[in-house]
């Protein structure tokens, strides 16, 4: 049986570490107050740089881009920006966007992942699949420019015909409680038969200025990068969530 002193040594142990969980708790709590702040102020412009961008395209015509064509006898492989967390101890934050690419249809011959994220990084190569980079430290506080950097990337092996689609692969922040794993595919874009506003005339053709290529290569940059920040806000949020 446990002396006196054992029992009061054990009491002020727990106690001990229930102020320090308090504090972690504390700490935790204005954190992911700050990160669901920025996701909610970014979700907007996210939606809207997607909805706009896909809706301009499907009313152009005979757009012959190298990141909008479909490629014919490319390479086949895909590539995937895949954000995760550099820590654990967040249930299956992690393991469900992994989900989403080794359930998937993305083969390890076939595929280069751009790990935006410890985790991520660690298990796909201890899946065996080819990881391009690390953009682990991003994570800790991601900021556009990182975005930019991570879209130059992908963008180049896309021109290079070493991958011939990009995808991004992340956690979306529907609300404190609630975080959904999502895959979109940022390049080619698909376009739907409901990418064109109702409000306007679909016959209507779209007229770039000064031309179409160098309009679309200002354009096709800024909206795969505000994509890839948005979800990368987005994924902070959920992790803090």
């Amino acid at each position: 049986m446990a002396s006196m002193r054992d029992i009061k040594r054990r009491k002020e142990s727990i106690q001990s570490t229930s102020q320090i969980t308090k504090a972690m708790k504390l700490v935790s709590t204005v954190k992911l107050q700050k990160a669901k702040g920025r996701a909610e102020e970014t979700q907007p412009y996210f939606n809207k740089m997607y909805e706009t961008v896909s809706g301009m395209l499907a009313k152009s015509q005979n757009l012959n881009h190298p990141l909008l064509t479909e490629k014919t006898g490319g390479s086949g492989k895909k590539g995937v920006i895949m954000i995760t967390s550099n820590r654990g101890l967040a249930g299956g934050y992690n393991s469900n966007v992994v989900k989403l690419i080794t359930k998937g249809d993305f083969t390890k011959e076939d595929t280069i992942i751009f790990p935006v994220g410890r985790k991520g990084l660690e298990t796909m190569q201890r899946n065996g699949y080819t990881c391009r980079g690390d953009y682990s430290e991003v994570m800790n506080n991601p900021l556009f420019g990182d975005a930019v950097s991570i879209g130059k990337t992908a963008m180049a092996a896309m021109e290079s015909g070493e991958i011939d689609e990009i995808y991004l692969a992340y956690t979306h922040f529907k609300n404190t409680v609630s975080h959904e794993p999502k895959l979109i595919k940022l390049l080619p874009v698909e376009i739907e038969a409901g990418d064109v506003a109702e409000d306007t005339d679909s016959n209507i053709l779209m007229n770039y200025e000064p031309t179409t290529e160098e309009a679309l290569d200002m354009i096709i940059p800024k909206y795969v990068t505000s994509l890839i920040y948005g979800g990368m806000i987005e994924a902070v949020a959920s992790e803090n969530g």
